[in-house]
């Protein structure tokens, strides 16, 4: 009889540890699913031009700052002497890393035919896989202060020409090439030349696509609807920054650009990356001004 009180009160022990430690891995998987879903997750990508002065002067912090305003991939625009914002290509991907970015893409308008297998081999030892042209190279880009409007010297089919071999030059090491368009491409030159219409004709779109930055394109009185229709899947990557009503740079959702229609087009327009940009925040600090068109990008259904 003592035996089995013995044996009855161990079972009952036994019991209560099994049920109490089922208990407490109960909680604590409730309480890991609770702290996962309630995790931030980062989306959509910032365009470093934006914030190029906290760039010049402390880009650690900076790329810190843009992942915690909740981006998460950048596009560089400095590269001076073989580095990224003084960086070397595999430090500049590292520390990118760390933050839990990643560098998609970069404006190499310093780019010639000179130069072009460097800047390729270390755009490529940074992990990004986009190689952008922002404006003409090789001397081709004109900008008037007086008027502050751009343009281009030469002609169309020289701008095909190197774009296709620098294309080509891209494509061997594996990376894709990127034209930026600003609003002057989308204007008849002299001759009536249409510099985008004619890039999107005659560049091969095995190596050559595009970066459409849906300001100058609407500032160019352009809707980009029509040439998604006209030039499907072209346009692998956008710039996305709102106009106000003076026609100035503002941030998303603060403007008059309706993205909501230009982004149930997305697929149609080969669209696979985008990134938020404002070359000028007019007084305004750029990190807040980044922060509002993150804010933006949500309203419009930017992923």
């Amino acid at each position: 009889m003592k035996n089995l009180a013995f044996g009855l009160a161990a079972m009952f022990f036994a019991s209560t540890l099994i049920l109490s430690s089922c208990s407490s891995n109960s909680g604590d998987s409730a309480e890991t699913a609770d702290t996962t879903q309630m995790a931030p997750t980062n989306f959509g990508g910032l365009a470093l031009y934006t914030v190029r002065d906290s760039m010049a002067s402390n880009p650690k912090a900076t790329l810190q700052a843009v992942a915690d305003a909740g981006y998460a991939y950048v596009e560089a625009a400095n590269y001076e002497d073989g580095k990224f914002y003084g960086m070397t290509p595999s430090e500049f991907k590292a520390y990118l890393e760390s933050l839990g970015l990643k560098a998609i893409s970069a404006h190499m308008g310093m780019v010639n035919m000179d130069n072009a297998d460097q800047l390729i081999a270390d755009v490529k030892a940074a992990g990004i896989s986009y190689f952008v042209i922002p404006v003409p190279p090789m001397g081709m880009f004109t900008f008037d202060p007086a008027t502050r409007s751009m343009g281009m010297k030469g002609t169309a089919d020289e701008l095909v020409s190197i774009m296709n071999t620098l294309g080509e030059k891209c494509s061997q090491a594996g990376l894709k090439l990127l034209y930026h368009n600003h609003d002057f491409e989308f204007k008849p030159m002299a001759d009536g030349t249409v510099i985008e219409d004619i890039l999107l004709e005659k560049c091969n779109p095995e190596f050559v696509n595009f970066q459409m930055d849906l300001f100058w394109v609407t500032k160019a009185e352009v809707d980009p609807l029509t040439y998604f229709e006209k030039y499907p899947g072209r346009f692998k990557a956008w710039h996305v920054k709102d106009m106000n009503a003076e026609g100035n740079f503002a941030p998303v959702g603060t403007g008059q650009i309706d993205f909501a229609r230009i982004l149930a087009q997305k697929a149609k327009s080969g669209m696979e990356f985008y990134l938020v940009e404002q070359d000028n925040t007019f007084g305004v600090d750029p990190m807040e001004a980044i922060k509002t068109s993150h804010e933006g990008l949500k309203k419009f259904g930017f992923e």
